[in-house]
């Protein structure tokens, strides 16, 4: 028998795989924007001017409807190709950082924010004394472009990585990245709306230095809403992600550091997408890995048996690490006398942090976390003193950081699920 058994998946294969890594609602957003395609289409309908958001008409008579009408309908098939394989990466990696209510409730409030954005910046142009330029009032304007835009934004703003790739040719700052995209569009292609996509920019950058806060509910709430009976069937569904962090059959993937490049419009996602339909040679070694996290970092729970000992462990570090940051309790915290072998190098961070006594300081504890970073985090709804100690346990990568909440967040749902069997 040979070693290296060869196996070669076909193409449907591979898109069932590539679609099933989807999570709940990214799927759900690329399915509604597909069928609303394929509906125009097929019955003849063209007549965009009644659902594009146009400045004139929603200050005229008040038709707010357009603010949302307008994000799901596209006006060719590569309008609407392109905008949803941008979708993918992004959505996928926020969704699973967020939870799919309330990544939900943030496509909503980034759809009314850009619209509010657009009115005033047309308004302003349109009746300035110097050059009144009234353009702007009555651009038509359709796609999820802007959306995504605003993802973009707040991913790179998440990441924490310091450079991104532009369509692989070169790198940029990653806090020039989407103007430097907004005007590569503008030079590339036509009928591009230049105002929609610098309002979705302008929307993401308000989220991620908290200017949205107070819109934000707090996590009791999207648990609640996960909670209610209407939508009980999406839940059980296993693409949904729960905004603690962790959904009914899988674990919160784990991401690499801040020097790896993450999903982004037109940084090599959208090829790797194309790239996954098509029929490859994989090797026997290769077959066990999870199609539900594709890549070459860890997977956690791609099997049961591995789900609850991860599970236990990560409850254990975290309920020490809290118990750290509580300084009434600080005496009474020692290190065990026998650790397993940390899985990698955050790990390794979390237990430098947990071990540490009052006689053994922590490796890491002259790193204080700045208020920016904790802002970041405090906008997604962790509270602000979890925050600060997850950040000190990862050193300052906002990346373990999240991890480390989220683990937290599915720890304490896995107790509360096992105190009510």
């Amino acid at each position: 028998m040979r070693p290296n058994i060869v196996t070669e998946a076909g193409l449907q294969t591979r898109v069932g795989q590539w679609w099933e890594s989807i999570p709940f609602l990214t799927s759900a957003v690329v399915v509604v924007c597909g069928v609303i395609y394929l509906v125009c289409l097929l019955i003849g309908y063209d007549s965009f001017y009644e659902i594009c958001f146009l400045p004139t008409a929603v200050v005229s008579h008040f038709q707010v409807y357009r603010i949302y009408t307008s994000i799901f309908f596209h006006g060719s098939l590569l309008h609407v190709l392109f905008n949803m394989l941008a979708l993918v990466p992004l959505g996928s990696e926020l969704e699973r950082i967020m939870g799919s209510i309330r990544l939900a409730y943030l496509i909503i409030l980034l759809a009314t924010t850009n619209a509010i954005f657009h009115l005033f910046i047309a308004l302003l142009v349109a009746h300035n004394p110097f050059h009144p330029y009234q353009y702007l009032l009555d651009e038509c304007a359709i796609g999820f472009s802007g959306i995504l835009f605003s993802m973009i934004v707040i991913e790179t703003s998440l990441s924490g990585v310091q450079s991104r790739s532009v369509f692989g040719l070169f790198n940029v700052p990653a806090k020039w990245y989407a103007f430097i995209l907004l005007v590569a569009f503008q030079l590339l292609m036509t009928n591009v709306s230049l105002l929609g996509h610098l309002c979705g920019i302008l929307s993401g950058f308000a989220y991620t230095y908290g200017l949205f806060n107070f819109l934000m509910p707090g996590a009791s709430s999207f648990s609640a809403i996960e909670a209610s009976s209407w939508l009980s069937s999406c839940v059980r569904r296993p693409k949904f992600i729960l905004c603690t962090g962790g959904s009914p059959t899988s674990y919160i993937p784990t991401y690499s550091g801040q020097n790896t490049t993450s999903s982004g419009l037109l940084s090599g996602n959208i090829w790797r997408n194309l790239s996954s339909w098509m029929p490859q040679r994989e090797t026997s070694a290769q077959a066990g890995q999870d199609f539900r996290f594709p890549g070459s970092g860890r997977a956690l729970g791609s099997g049961q048996s591995e789900t609850v000992p991860a599970v236990n462990s990560d409850s254990n570090l975290q309920a020490r690490l809290l118990d750290n940051s509580n300084p009434n309790r600080s005496s009474h915290l020692g290190v065990t006398a026998t650790r397993e072998p940390p899985l990698d190098g955050r790990r390794s961070v979390v237990d430098n942090a947990v071990g540490a006594t009052p006689g053994h300081p922590a490796l890491h504890q002259d790193s204080a976390p700045s208020e920016e970073q904790i802002q970041k985090l405090v906008s997604m709804g962790f509270d602000k003193t979890q925050v600060e100690v997850a950040i000190s346990a990862a050193d300052g990568d906002l990346n373990v950081a999240v991890e480390i909440l989220m683990s937290q967040q599915v720890c304490k749902s896995c107790i509360a699920y096992g105190s009510h069997d």
